[in-house]
């Protein structure tokens, strides 16, 4: 059915959508680049989702032939024996403790072999898509870095600053497009990691792909509560104000801060500037 599987073709699509929104609305900061990364990941996971989904034949096949091949070995080992004994020669109890040990320690070998050669494929294909969980794994830390700074106190400039302080001139209005943005890319790295797991039922990929899940799920959460923190002030402030740019640039502009009461409006009112501490 075509809407009971994830296809890569169109979440690569999507990531292209947002990563042409990201650098239209900001082409000058760096999650522009961690957009193009990601969509350069997502057209090698469509590749390689497809390769581990694939069966590997030449280990299917080995294991019918290493038994037949096993099969054949002790065919000939007890054909050739059987002409090298007397007829007459009786087999004592030691003689046959030996033989049964050495037959019982070459099938316990051999049966370990099996063992060995049925779940190969398995641990190659789990090995594989590890590997590409821990990429977008590390790619979602990355975007959780760039939404750190972006704190809606940094644009009202209502905090007293250091030198170290992160500076940003973006509007309230950009930063809820720059949070959603980030929202939309760890949304969109889950279900790139499900894309692995689709066709290759794996308990322990399995788990690492819910584990991706829970991680940009709960990154996602926090951003949400900045966008909806950003929203409440956006709320509250005069129609004509929105949208303003609040420069927290103490040096050149004026700090412009909210001054809240508790029984009327908030209103926008210039500060005075205060010297850096």
């Amino acid at each position: 059915m075509p809407y009971s599987n994830l296809r890569a073709d169109l979440i690569t699509k999507q990531i292209g959508k947002v990563k042409n929104r990201v650098e239209e609305r900001f082409p000058d900061r760096n999650l522009v680049n961690v957009c193009t990364e990601l969509m350069e990941v997502a057209r090698q996971s469509q590749e390689k989702a497809e390769s581990i989904s694939k069966p590997l034949y030449w280990v299917r096949v080995g294991l019918p032939v290493a038994t037949i091949t096993f099969i054949l070995a002790l065919a000939g080992i007890y054909y050739f024996f059987s002409g090298q004994i007397d007829e007459n020669a009786t087999l004592n109890f030691a003689d046959f403790l030996e033989m049964s040990d050495a037959l019982f320690n070459l099938i316990v070998l051999f049966l370990a072999f099996l063992f060995f050669l049925s779940t190969f494929e398995q641990r190659v294909k789990r090995t594989r898509t590890l590997k590409e969980i821990h990429q977008l794994r590390s790619l979602a830390h990355v975007i959780d870095m760039h939404q750190l700074t972006k704190d809606p106190e940094h644009t009202l400039g209502s905090m007293r600053y250091t030198p170290s302080s992160p500076k940003d001139s973006m509007s309230l209005f950009e930063i809820t497009r720059y949070l959603d943005y980030c929202s939309e890319m760890l949304s969109l790295i889950g279900k790139l990691a499900a894309l692995y797991v689709q066709d290759f039922d794996d308990e322990v990929a399995v788990a690492a792909v819910n584990e991706i899940e829970d991680l940009t799920t709960g990154l996602s959460r926090k951003i949400w509560q900045k966008i909806m923190y950003v929203q409440s002030i956006d709320a509250a402030l005069d129609p004509e104000n929105r949208g303003i740019i609040f420069n927290v640039n103490r040096a050149e502009f004026t700090q412009q801060q909210i001054l809240v009461d508790s029984d009327s409006k908030p209103n926008i009112q210039p500060a005075q500037p205060t010297e850096e501490s």
